[in-house]
């Protein structure tokens, strides 16, 4: 029962696209205001773990994503300090066959084009760059956006897809800004064949330290290397210039394995970004307005679900509008229902995580002696709430 006016989707990003699919297909119309002058994505990797293939699926994408993405071997955790492994996760033969999707690793702009592209071909589909939106209103049986040029568009609803610094939420909620955790990151992509001897290629691996981490993996058919040196510094909320950066890159990753440090050497240190998540809320959304994916639930990175959780709002939040029929807060409220507690504890786990990447003196040896006891099995079972999936609601 498509609106009389589109849904409007704020952010053009991967839950704003997907989200915009999965409404198109079923007929709903549906306008996308994306702030960039085009759309597009940061120019990094990104990890797709197997729960995110029951959505693909879904939206029939599978092989266009498969094309554009590398099976890794295995996703490793070794010291920082000796370089010993810690924790060893193989995503091969064993993994299929109890998640029977793959782990898989991508150019972040590849995932992009993916969506992108299924989007432009729905007809019901209107992409609109350079489309800022400064307010929104809700009519009770409408609602009205503003852009930040003085255009109004109406339509049906508003889904908030805007990401960390949402605007649609600023209005919605009354809250702090995101929670910094004192951490930043620099990421850099390069030829793989400038990556030093001595480093794995074939799989994901995260060196973790104390107070410090570095994660590697290869993109495009494995033709480049993406790097993200993480570490934590008092001066994560401040601007500087490379020279500072790299003395404090030198400083916090002086006792660092040697060979994290050939890879410190390949990187660009020109920009970083400040590390942040929020606390989980029970409520994201308010009559014809309702927040998707980072600006619902931002998280860190640790499990590298962010994205994952955006596809998985998104095709959910399509199937709960289709089944009320146009009833958006019957829709809203039951997506809320619906995704509340594993996206809250994608955010509370990925805290834990956080903390154990980064151990230190005898927090660290027990951490290693423990995890040097995991089996498999053990791992693919404290993994399984994750990564078996999201069970859609039906009508």
């Amino acid at each position: 029962m498509p609106a009389q006016h589109p849904i409007i989707v704020v952010g053009g990003g991967i839950g704003g696209l997907t989200v915009a699919l999965a409404l198109g297909r079923q007929g709903w119309p549906v306008r996308v205001l994306e702030e960039a002058s085009e759309f597009g994505a940061i120019g990094y990797g990104i990890q797709l773990g197997p729960n995110v293939f029951h959505m693909f699926e879904r939206l029939g994408l599978i092989e266009t994503v498969l094309a554009q993405a590398i099976e890794p071997s295995a996703v490793v955790m070794l010291d920082a300090l000796d370089g010993q492994e810690v924790v060893r996760i193989p995503t091969g033969e064993s993994f299929r066959r109890r998640f029977k999707y793959p782990y898989i690793v991508m150019h972040r702009i590849d995932l992009h084009h993916v969506l992108f592209d299924a989007c432009k071909a729905v007809p019901t589909i209107a992409l609109e760059a350079s489309s800022a939106v400064s307010g929104w209103e809700d009519l009770g049986g409408s609602v009205k956006v503003t852009t930040a040029d003085g255009r109004v568009v109406k339509g049906a609803a508003v889904i908030g897809a805007d990401g960390l610094g949402s605007r649609v939420r600023a209005q919605l909620l009354n809250e702090r800004a995101p929670r910094l955790i004192g951490y930043v990151a620099h990421r850099t992509i390069v030829p793989i064949d400038a990556v030093p001897k001595g480093v794995l290629r074939r799989e994901v691996v995260l060196w973790g330290g104390p107070g410090f981490h570095i994660v590697h993996y290869p993109l495009r058919h494995g033709t480049l290397f993406n790097i993200v040196a993480v570490f934590r510094t008092p001066t994560f909320a401040e601007k500087g210039d490379a020279r500072a950066y790299i003395a404090e890159v030198e400083q916090n990753y002086r006792d660092a394995h040697p060979v994290m440090k050939s890879l410190l050497e390949l990187m660009d240190f020109k920009q970083r970004r400040p590390i942040s998540d929020r606390d989980p809320i029970r409520h994201w959304h308010r009559g014809r307005v309702v927040l998707l994916g980072d600006a619902a639930h931002p998280t860190l990175q640790s499990l590298a679900q962010g994205a994952c959780m955006a596809i998985e709002d998104g095709v959910c939040l399509a199937g709960l509008i289709e089944a009320e029929k146009g009833d958006f807060d019957a829709a809203f409220r039951r997506y809320e229902a619906a995704r509340l507690i594993r996206t809250a504890r994608v955010q509370l786990e990925s805290r834990d995580v956080w903390s154990f990447y980064h151990l230190e003196g005898i927090a660290r040896d027990v951490r290693n002696q423990t995890t040097a006891g995991w089996s498999e099995d053990h791992v693919f079972r404290c993994l399984a709430w994750l990564y078996d999936g999201f069970p859609l609601a039906k009508g």
